[in-house]
């Protein structure tokens, strides 16, 4: 698949130079030449898209490898992607942003980069999806960290579509969430068409992950709404859900009919029931398969298998109907009204002047309505139109033995009349005892550590927060007071800072946020753990480290362009203009407030009254609104 995608994109990338010489020049004889060229180009990608197309309608490499009579599904392949180095950019962003040495994150960044690589080749298993899950919770964290909402990154990330391989290039991290989700979704339809469906167990495991992948694929529709690739755009989406709903649905029939289906009236209608639920919903499948635009890039063999199931399914339900009806007669030890209940919800109508007592209690109108009919040769037809399908064996036997059984039942019960006045046997009503519904699995909300961590909380040192460099501040005491107060969660700030202490005279300002005490860091310390360190300061004084918030408005965003196949498509960002009003506080006068490190002693007069920083209940400078606003989801891919 990567070798594929490589070669469309080289091209498409000539065909798009050869279409931009061909606007250039005015030369007949190089219009020529060129037109020839891009004959040539679009022969060639027409033949990459059918190996393409031939790759996805391989479903035999998907297969449970137990040798199995069951009809193949479907499972959708891995998006492919091209590595990404988030060392350089990340390092620098650590020394510009958090004013600290990148090189001390290398490990970090090591393990980041390590993981994304085996995101490319998970195993086809559960632990395959944790690996993905895992790398999808740490994305709003690396999201958070290092890409500002009003900065582009020099990080572009490349995806390819599925079904066209045409590549996808954007520079923030919602294409990277989106296609991790449909490749968890890609995994679990594998592990879905993987298990052993001779087994209880194992349609039990297929059922479960159907359903896993057709809501991990809703989550996708709902969450990330404008996706620039085609295999994740709304309505590609809604059809690959309702094929893994379709594909759950068929595991729960072939589950009911593992053990066998006992042969009893009642028994078989609802077993054609359940078979005409099967048919109904993969006609669903096909009716959205064959819409504009979905048609134009699904493969031809999915729409193909669709059909050929839902013609299976129907010409299977009206076999059991023709079981119960030929083979059977209402005995006296028999439920008549059950049965007659039954009948009656079978069919969506009856032919005129027929009854579903007058069914079960004469055999000329069983025989007239329950005839088997001959709907397995419309599978058969089609099967045949699609060559990929030519080559699946085991799905031409099971078509064809189901026609051979509905000839012989035909047969066994036809009469010596010479002409038999047939009904065409009336739809089914579909119908089943557990609908297949999609599932969210749990993994999408696994906690993970934050792989910078050391950065600080990520509620204050973010990509949103701007700081000064850190500083150095000499804390001396005076009367075992060091003039000023702590508060807050980590980092703690400092509030209540007399301008006359020896610490405001070294540089403290109200507000800075203390990261370091000496060689001890404090970023992730509260404010009883950094009391804790200050109480041994001695007369010498102590260092500690200090940063500040920069009180800046964001700027205005630039255009964030996505390249879908050497096209670029610009969507621009929505822009909010705020005032910063109450720049110009009114000085106030106010008395010393005690410091916690007083232990109670009476604090000495420094002067009869001292000017004092705003606190929280006056602020001079009031912060302005992060951009983008709290309703804002990063579901929206710019």
């Amino acid at each position: 698949r990567a070798n594929l995608n490589q070669q469309i994109i080289k091209e498409m990338r000539m065909r798009a130079g050869a279409e931009n010489l061909l606007k250039a020049t005015s030369n007949s004889k190089v219009k020529d030449m060129v037109l020839l060229e891009l004959s040539y180009v679009n022969s060639n990608l027409q033949l990459l898209m059918g190996q393409l197309e031939g790759l996805n309608s391989s479903v035999e490499v998907y297969q449970s490898s137990q040798e199995t009579a069951n009809i193949p599904l479907i499972a959708l392949g891995l998006k492919e992607t091209k590595e990404v180095d988030f060392s350089t950019p990340f390092k620098d962003y650590i020394v510009s942003h958090y004013n600290e040495d990148g090189a001390d994150y290398e490990d970090e960044l090591a393990d980041l980069m390590d993981l994304r690589q085996s995101c490319r080749t998970p195993s086809r298993s559960e632990a395959g999806v944790e690996l993905l899950a895992k790398y999808f919770n740490h994305l709003p964290l690396v999201e958070s960290r290092f890409f500002s909402p009003t900065h582009h990154s020099s990080i572009f990330f490349t995806w390819y579509d599925s079904f066209t391989g045409v590549p996808v290039c954007q520079q923030n991290l919602s294409l990277e969430k989106a296609s991790m989700l449909f490749n968890m979704a890609a995994l679990y339809s594998q592990i879905g068409t993987r298990s052993d469906r001779q087994t209880s167990a194992g349609l039990k495991e297929a059922i479960s992950a159907f359903q896993k992948a057709a809501g991990i694929l809703n989550h996708l529709k709902e969450t990330f709404t404008h996706t620039p690739s085609y295999d994740m755009s709304p309505a590609m989406l809604a059809m690959l859900i309702r094929m893994m709903l379709a594909q759950a649905q068929e595991c729960f029939f072939e589950q009911l009919a593992l053990p066998g289906v006992r042969n009893e009236v009642l028994s078989l209608l609802r077993m054609a029931q359940e078979a005409a639920k099967v048919s109904e919903v993969y006609d669903h499948v096909h009716q959205s398969m064959i819409q504009t635009p979905v048609k134009d890039n699904v493969p031809f063999f999915w729409s193909t298998m669709s059909q050929v199931k839902t013609n299976h399914y129907r010409s299977m339900a009206h076999y059991f109907v023709a079981s119960a009806l030929l083979d059977h007669q209402v005995g006296p030890s028999d439920d008549e009204d059950q049965q007659e209940k039954s009948l009656s919800q079978v069919y969506d109508h009856l032919p005129d002047g027929c009854s579903p007592l007058d069914i079960l209690k004469k055999t000329a109108e069983r025989e007239r309505v329950g005839h088997a009919p001959k709907g397995h040769e419309e599978a058969l037809r089609i099967y045949c139109l699609c060559h990929h399908l030519n080559k699946l064996e085991v799905l031409q036997d099971i078509l064809k033995a189901s026609h051979q059984r509905s000839l012989h039942k035909a047969s066994d019960n036809q009469t010596d009349e010479e002409f038999t006045d047939y009904l065409d046997a009336p739809d089914i009503i579909s119908k089943t005892e557990q609908q297949a519904e999609m599932e969210v699995p749990a993994t999408l909300k696994v906690k993970v550590n934050d792989f910078f961590q050391r950065l600080g909380p990520l509620s204050m040192f973010s990509a949103k927060q701007r700081w000064t460099a850190p500083r150095k501040v000499r804390l001396r005491t005076e009367d075992r007071d060091l003039g000023f107060t702590l508060k807050g969660e980590a980092p703690v700030q400092v509030v209540s800072l007399d301008p006359l202490c020896p610490a405001a005279a070294d540089g403290l300002k109200e507000g800075d946020y203390i990261v370091a005490v000496g060689e001890a860091e404090c970023k992730r310390l509260g404010v009883g753990e950094v009391m804790r360190l200050l109480k041994d300061v001695d007369e010498q004084g102590v260092d500690i480290t200090v940063v500040s918030v920069l009180d800046s408005n964001p700027t205005m965003p630039t255009k964030s362009a996505t390249f879908c196949g050497n096209l670029p498509k610009t969507y621009s960002m929505i822009c909010l203009a705020y005032d910063s009003d109450d720049k110009n506080g009114k000085m106030r006068k106010v008395s010393k407030k005690s410091s916690f490190l007083s232990w109670g002693l009476k604090n000495k007069l420094k002067s009869t009254s001292t000017v004092s920083l705003p606190t929280t209940e006056q602020s001079w400078n009031k912060a302005c609104p992060a951009f983008p606003p709290s309703s804002y989801k990063d579901a929206t891919l710019y």
